[in-house]
């Protein structure tokens, strides 16, 4: 009955990160729908996105960047519309700032050494700024950037419409657009409509764009691996074992979920917007295939098909870890991919990610422990090639330890030192590194435990006596041990964000 209900308790929480991730899907189309303005200083401001767009091909007539405002609308309250003539003119003034990062000191009076946004009576007498304005300082190279786009309010009017237009894009950079207003009478504006960001090979935002090549390369190298796996498969079909079976469903599952990936980012790349079908699909086989490769990990390190035939009454227990896996990861990769985790407060990031990483921690120990364990009744049983195996896959998976400890820490230091993603062209590097590692231990797999015509030297044989069923026992206690050490850890990751 427990299990029952904590099993439906999962899958609502699953249901609701579906629901909050369908709520503002991650596009080059980005979607307005009556968000309000945050006060900053002596201004307010909407952010309305930010993204890394390369510069227009000159050499081309269809290779062009821009930014083009839809069908955006402000809508004031009627108090604030109140205030003024029914004939009276330019009443309002809400203005759209699209800055490249590098030119984000021209923004404010931080030239004119004030910690004003918007231009004042004061300022207006000393420089040369216009009251009501946000302040900005052109660039010396471009006297039309920083680029405002300004929309009026007339009379009493409720509503005011931005001109539908496309901004130019000519250099390549990371630039970020923020709609904002000065006249405190235009508190609790909201801003419907939408923007659509595009670079000159597509929708793509920049620093996607890379991993739709690599994805596809990904996907060779996954069939690559899958031909000659198959061809040594059906070489000695009469010697297969179970675990041959499974590391065949691993690799199945990589093949599916490159060719998804690919898929998706093509279609994201030439209509705008994330396909919610494919996104489900890919999403979902990459949550089956990351669960499906932890497993395959926990069970070769208990020996299965070596030195046990089976696994006994820790059966369920695998499973249980498993299947619970498969919904926190799942939740966790629809968040990411169909919607956008900045949106979300600290303590939701923290409620979507946390029991992913208890999860891979309890994964972590008990692969180890079990190691530990299989190593020990090799030595006993003396069973010299069986030891060796298990040496290798041992000193291999302790390397990818290694690896991906020094990886998170650059990727750490990647982070804590670009928080404003000004490095953009280079973030694709990060999460195509865990798909590179997750392959290349896979391949390792695949040549320790390669189909044979004498599979007698890793097969499991009864050469002595049963075992006692020792797997599992410490797996709570050594799991809350150690996750505060492993927490942040992701030896196994198969992370796609850019």
């Amino acid at each position: 009955m427990r299990r029952r209900r904590g099993l439906a308790a999962l899958l609502l929480v699953v249901g609701v990160v579906v629901a909050l991730a369908a709520r503002g899907a991650d596009a080059s189309i980005h979607e307005y729908s009556g968000g309000g303005f945050a006060p900053r200083a002596n201004s307010f401001f909407f952010h309305g996105g930010s993204e890394g767009l390369y510069a227009s091909d000159p050499s081309s007539n269809s290779s062009h960047s821009f930014i083009r405002f839809d069908s955006v609308t402000f809508r004031r309250t009627q108090e604030s519309a109140a205030r003024h003539e029914e004939m009276q003119q330019k009443t309002g003034l809400v203005e759209a700032i699209i800055v490249e990062i590098q030119d984000r000191g021209n923004i404010g009076g931080s030239y004119l050494h004030s910690d004003a946004i918007c231009c004042t009576p004061e300022l207006h007498k000393e420089r040369s700024c216009k009251v009501g304005e946000v302040i900005i300082q052109p660039n010396p190279d471009n006297a039309d950037w920083p680029k405002r786009v300004q929309t009026f309010f007339n009379g009493r009017n409720e509503e005011a419409n931005m001109v539908t237009q496309s901004v130019p894009i000519n250099k390549t950079g990371m630039y970020y657009l923020y709609f904002m207003f000065c006249d405190p009478q235009l508190k609790g504006l909201k801003i419907t409509g939408r923007t659509v960001w595009k670079n000159p090979q597509g929708y793509l935002p920049g620093k996607m764009a890379p991993m739709m090549t690599f994805y596809g390369f990904m996907s060779l190298a996954y069939l690559v691996l899958g031909l000659v796996w198959f061809l040594q498969f059906v070489r000695c079909w009469k010697d297969i074992l179970q675990l041959h079976y499974h590391i065949t469903a691993v690799i199945a599952l990589g093949m599916c979920e490159m060719a998804f990936w690919c898929f998706e980012y093509a279609n994201f790349n030439s209509t705008g917007t994330r396909p919610m079908a494919i996104t489900l699909w890919a999403v979902t086989f990459t949550a089956v295939k990351k669960t499906i490769s932890r497993l395959l990990l926990l069970v070769v390190s208990m020996g299965y098909g070596v030195v046990r035939p089976t696994l006994g009454a820790v059966t369920s227990k695998v499973g249980a870890l498993g299947v619970i896996y498969f919904i926190a990861s799942e939740g966790l990769e629809l968040v990411e991919n169909l919607g956008n985790i900045n949106d979300f407060s600290g303590k939701t990031r923290l409620f979507l990610v946390l029991p992913v990483a208890i999860l891979d921690a309890t994964f972590i120990i008990w692969i180890f422990s079990s190691l530990s364990r299989t190593l020990e009744k090799l030595q006993l049983r003396r069973s010299m090639a069986k030891l060796e195996l298990y040496r290798k896959f041992t000193n291999s998976l302790a390397i990818s330890v290694l690896v991906s400890i020094a990886w998170i820490g650059y990727e750490l230091y990647f982070n804590a030192t670009d928080p404003l993603s000004e490095l953009w062209q280079r973030a694709w590097i990060i999460p195509a590194f865990w798909n590179l590692l997750s392959y290349a231990f896979l391949a390792i797999i695949c040549i320790l435990w390669s189909p044979s015509h004498n599979p007698t030297g890793f097969a499991y044989s009864e050469d002595t006596a049963d075992e006692v069923d020792e797997e599992g026992l410490s797996l709570v206690g050594s799991a809350v041990k150690g996750t505060g050490d492993m927490v942040n850890m992701r030896v196994f990751p198969e992370d796609k964000r850019a």
